[in-house]
């Protein structure tokens, strides 16, 4: 397998990690109408581990995932993880789902600095230009959502803010564990960890949902499973700097789901916004990427 396929090949996941993610997001601004955000955490993680169990059976059975040379790279990115998931969960309560997600892309733009100083990647010029069109995107959306008199938007906001952050950190240590760790195993020990820090939330207050109120949590937890292991592949395959505008595409995802299943209608800086990032996502998928291979463990053609 060339670069340039392997770097195709990686954006392709990225891509179908981001669709997925922002479904995912779709379900939990639903079922956070009545159930409690540290309820959703743990339902998401602990649905989660079926599909990442099958996919490690189907990739020669499940004890070989499991075995790893850095348990502590483990803990901690389940640790980051889990965090970073209670922010996101937080900040999609509380904002629209495209306004939860403006906020969630400048992960991205965080996490081309600390790949180029954790991991030596080279960020080259196209991938600077996409990041950047992207923040503007995000920029013209948080706008609008800021706008919004909805109760308790500032937390939203923190929250989401939050997340970005964490999330930067999570890319660049998951982007470093692939040069040892199967993909399989990272989004194992990320959902089991996940799970058991979110059941720390049982005592404050957890309810018996509802049929649709369910029907959501377990599309959350599937869908959150499905794209932790495509995201993780994709992590694998091509570096930080090359995949980190492709998560702008997400939020014209977003916008389509506030519209169809929340009735929620984007004005005019949103759409403008979307343009942007999906100007910024063709840029960084056609133009020449500038940036080495990191050090990401390369899986078999």
């Amino acid at each position: 397998m060339t670069l340039r396929d392997m770097l195709f090949t990686g954006l392709g996941l990225r891509l179908l990690a981001v669709f997925l993610l922002t479904a995912m997001s779709a379900a939990v601004h639903a079922a956070a109408d009545s159930v409690p955000v540290g309820q959703i955490v743990f339902l998401r993680s602990a649905i989660a581990l079926g599909p990442i169990l099958i996919y490690m059976h189907l990739r020669g059975g499940i004890r070989p995932h499991l075995r790893t040379e850095r348990p502590g790279a483990h803990l901690l990115r389940g640790a980051l993880g889990g965090l970073s998931i209670g922010l996101s969960f937080l900040s999609l309560a509380r904002l629209p789902v495209a306004s939860a997600e403006a906020l969630s892309f400048l992960a991205p733009i965080l996490s081309l600095p600390l790949a180029a100083l954790a991991l030596g990647e080279r960020v080259g010029p196209w991938a600077v230009l996409a990041c950047l069109l992207g923040l503007g995107g995000t920029i013209l959306m948080l706008w609008s959502a800021l706008e919004l008199p909805t109760d308790g938007a500032a937390l939203g906001v923190a929250a989401g803010l939050g997340f970005a952050l964490t999330m930067a950190v999570v890319r660049v240590l998951v982007r470093d564990m692939t040069r040892t760790e199967p993909a399989a195993s990272i989004a194992f020990s990320m959902a089991l960890i996940s799970s058991l820090l979110a059941l720390c939330t049982l005592p404050f207050g957890w309810v018996v949902p509802d049929a649709a109120a369910w029907r959501a949590l377990v599309a959350t937890g599937l869908l959150g499973g499905l794209a932790a292991i495509a995201g993780t592949e994709a992590a694998a395959r091509a570096p930080v700097s090359t995949l980190a505008p492709i998560e702008y595409t997400g939020l014209v995802w977003a916008l389509l789901f506030d519209v169809v299943l929340f009735a929620t209608v984007p004005g005019w800086r949103a759409v403008a916004g979307g343009v942007t990032i999906l100007a910024a996502a063709l840029i960084a998928t056609l133009a020449p990427t500038g940036a080495r291979p990191g050090r990401g463990r390369t899986p078999p053609a």
